[in-house]
């Protein structure tokens, strides 16, 4: 039987010859989302900027489709509604309202009217924009600690060059999904949204350590080799694998965006635009950019031993 081989066996691509494209289009990308962010800041849903909570019994089984649906014709902005445990129990997350207590009490009627009579209203809870402000700060923490993280593992695992290059491709990462979070009203910033940014950290880091390992391989069998020419021979070795990887994943991940239903899609379109970004990152910038950093050859460090060798015999002739 055929394996199926989407990149041909042969594929010699000069990524290194032209990889001042990539630089390019990373660097605008990187500007406009950075810009985004800065002067126009996030869309944030509920849990950012506060609204309220409801825990209800419903008095039968929902369908939480068309409920949802009749919720959000109540023009109340964003209302969230999951199942929590049993199929009558509901969490219901309604954005707060414009206008002073009185617009909040009208919003909140307005929901329970459309719920209808026998609903036990268990808890009624205000998210305040300090719990707000505190999840933001907790979310930049787990991104910040988690590349922290990241960089730890790999100047361990490899050497400092390769982690600084794997963190440059992480954060172009992290600031292009957070730009689509910015630039793109539809994208809204929410627990969810964080999620989306670790998955695309944590699925470019395992991309461009298997192709950081195909390097090393090559630093230690191709000594005399042009780095440039090892380089592009090892991203085209890897190039099958990682292409086969992101196409199945997207694959995975489109099915959800399309067959999923309004909540999964609306988590799973970032993940999917992301697993493009961390594919292009680990490509075309990760490995490209090791060619600016001074990289231990084995060949190298056979000549400083022998010149160290050398110096002592003649220091002590």
């Amino acid at each position: 039987m055929k394996r199926l081989q989407i990149v041909p066996y042969n594929t010699n691509i000069n990524f290194i010859g032209f990889r001042f494209i990539p630089f390019a289009i990373a660097a605008i990308i990187t500007v406009v989302s950075l810009a985004g962010v800065m002067f126009k800041g996030l869309n944030y849903g509920i849990d950012f900027k506060g609204g309220y909570i409801l825990e209800v019994r419903m008095p039968n089984a929902q369908d939480v489709t068309p409920l949802r649906e009749k919720l959000n014709a109540l023009s109340l902005g964003e209302v969230m509604i999951q199942q929590v445990g049993t199929e009558r129990d509901l969490l219901i997350k309604l954005e707060h309202q414009h206008g002073d207590q009185t617009a909040q009490t009208v919003a909140i009627d307005k929901v329970k009217s459309t719920l209808g009579a026998g609903v036990d209203y268990r808890k009624i809870d205000t998210v305040g924009p300090k719990v707000g402000a505190e999840l933001v700060d907790n979310a930049v923490k787990a991104i910040l600690l988690s590349l922290v993280a990241m960089l730890a593992y790999i100047a361990f695992r490899f050497e400092w060059q390769f982690a600084v290059c794997a963190i440059v491709a992480l954060a172009h990462d992290c600031i292009a999904i957070l730009g689509l979070f910015s630039l793109f009203p539809s994208f809204e910033f929410n627990e969810t949204a964080i999620i989306a940014v670790l998955i695309t950290a944590g699925y470019s880091i395992n991309d461009t350590i298997v192709i950081f390992d195909r390097i090393r391989e090559g630093l230690r069998k191709y000594k005399k080799m042009e780095l440039g020419e090892l380089i592009n021979k090892s991203l085209n070795e890897t190039l099958s694998r990682t292409t086969m990887t992101a196409t199945t994943t997207l694959l995975a991940v489109t099915a959800l965006y399309l067959f999923g239903g309004k909540v999964i899609s609306a988590f799973s379109l970032p993940i999917l635009l992301g697993i493009i970004i961390g594919s292009f990152s680990s490509i075309c910038l990760a490995a490209p950019l090791l060619m600016y950093l001074k990289i231990k050859r084995g060949d190298v460090a056979l000549k400083k031993g022998a010149s160290a060798n050398e110096n002592t015999v003649e220091k002590f002739a």
